[in-house]
């Protein structure tokens, strides 16, 4: 009986080692091309870069820069194509950057101004948002950033037209904390 039992636990063994590599294998599979890539250069991480230069931190990939044409001064940029968003101080240094889910209807490239802002309200597609900053309307749509309570992004493919260009709710704090009313919005391409 010993014999049997102890080839069982061989097996299992066997088994749970053959399952763990493919999970790994599937899991460096579908891994992003960053991550991929850094293993492929040789390089583990933040981890392997503070081993060669004691006390320095791994630098982190540079923010997108500001668009050119986007005006000077304090203001929020908004990129249509980019789907990206600046806070930009009186400096012209960028404050913060993030991406945003674009809304169906999008206004078109210009400088606008913030003209009202909403702590919570429901959101035209029926979701609950949170630090709603409104700078303009097309054809009667009002448009404007917000961050769904749920955490939810808007279906682009959606008929319904809406105008709510959608944040995370750790951006959707940090513009409603940036641009209060008047603030300046400049939409580029």
């Amino acid at each position: 009986m010993p014999a049997k039992s102890s080839t069982i636990v061989t097996a299992l063994t066997t088994a749970a080692v053959v399952a763990v590599g493919v999970l790994g294998y599937q899991a460096a599979a579908s891994a992003p091309a960053t991550l991929t890539q850094a293993r492929s250069d040789g390089h583990h991480g933040a981890s392997q870069g503070n081993r060669d230069q004691p006390g320095k931190k791994a630098k982190p990939p540079a923010p997108a820069p500001v668009p050119a044409a986007s005006g000077t001064g304090r203001r929020v940029v908004y990129s249509l194509g980019g789907k990206r968003v600046w806070l930009v101080d009186a400096k012209g240094k960028t404050v913060r950057t993030f991406t945003v889910a674009p809304s169906t209807v999008s206004p078109a490239p210009g400088s606008y101004a913030v003209g009202s802002r909403s702590v919570s309200v429901t959101g035209s597609d029926g979701i609950a948002i949170e630090h709603v900053v409104r700078f303009t309307t097309v054809n009667a749509v009002t448009v404007g950033f917000s961050a769904a309570v749920d955490g939810s992004r808007p279906d682009p493919g959606a008929a319904k037209k809406t105008g709510g260009i959608r944040e995370s709710r750790d951006d959707g704090k940090a513009l409603w904390d940036f641009a209060l009313h008047g603030t300046k919005v400049v939409v580029v391409s």
